[in-house]
């Protein structure tokens, strides 16, 4: 749970950086052997998207269960203000036979592959020195929502997880403490902040750094494909080059400070990085 916060492609083998800590007490000696394997994840016959008017990247920066949450009803979500209106949706860059092989061998469903993957290539555009791999994203919605999956939820072809994923108070009894900060609005609880939409953001974060990830001109916290833009961004900004392993785990450890996270989230992204072949 966050604390705080192709159409055509070319062809192009790219490097998967799976790998992002912020607190000098967590050990990245411990993690050290997971992470410098899901930081060189190769990409094996990835494609980079066409970005409109530009040539694909060449750089090696990567394309491509865990929180507690109910499915309990709460107001739409507030829009926020998309920072790229009318851009291309995340989802529709990676390349869909990527997508099909990769979804088959992983088992990850492809509507939230394509998001993640998706996700991957744009933010390189933002920072490009992040190397933000698609499986680090993958790791992440794998932990928190088994990818929008939890308690029978789907993702539809829209990339709308329902029901909606809202998790628990985080009053303190299992969780950090953390207040009301939306009035309700955006979870249904006006007394305790819970987290939201497959990669469980709670409202403070996503009313601050929510992305527009599928181009409609708000950033909607159910959706993967917004979810998963805001996601890569807070990631880059947390932990600036995420092939290196020390600031991958500063980086996931920005997402949800526990050590356990992070190892859950390490060992997900080696193993979808090993399975994508």
């Amino acid at each position: 749970m966050n604390d705080e916060f192709t159409r055509l492609l070319v062809p192009d083998p790219s490097l998967g950086g799976a790998v992002a800590a912020r607190r000098p007490r967590r050990r990245a000696a411990a993690l050290s052997g997971v992470l410098v394997i899901a930081a060189l994840a190769t990409f094996a016959g990835a494609l980079w998207a066409s970005w409109p008017g530009e040539h694909p990247p060449d750089s090696a920066t990567g394309v491509p269960a865990g929180t507690d949450a109910s499915t309990e009803s709460s107001p739409t979500p507030l829009p926020v203000v998309s920072r790229a209106p009318g851009a291309q949706a995340v989802s529709a860059l990676a390349d869909p036979a990527w997508v099909r092989r990769t979804a088959a061998r992983t088992g990850i469903p492809p509507r939230a592959l394509a998001a993640y993957a998706g996700a991957a290539l744009r933010i390189q555009r933002v920072h490009p020195g992040c190397g933000l791999g698609w499986n680090t994203l993958a790791a992440i919605g794998e932990v928190e929502s088994a990818h929008g999956t939890i308690f029978g939820g789907a993702i539809g072809a829209d990339g709308v997880a329902r029901p909606r994923i809202i998790g628990i108070p985080l009053d303190g009894t299992s969780s950090l403490a953390v207040a009301d900060t939306d009035g309700g609005v955006l979870d249904g609880d006006p007394i305790w902040d819970r987290a939201l939409g497959p990669m469980q953001f709670i409202p403070d974060t996503w009313t601050r750094d929510g992305r527009d990830g599928d181009g409609d001109g708000r950033a909607d916290v159910d959706s993967i494909d917004d979810a998963a833009l805001t996601a890569a961004d807070y990631l880059c900004r947390a932990g600036g080059d995420l092939t290196d392993p020390s600031s991958w785990i500063r980086a996931v450890d920005a997402y949800n400070p526990s050590v356990d996270y992070n190892h859950r989230v390490a060992e997900a992204a080696d193993a979808y990085a090993a399975l994508a072949g």
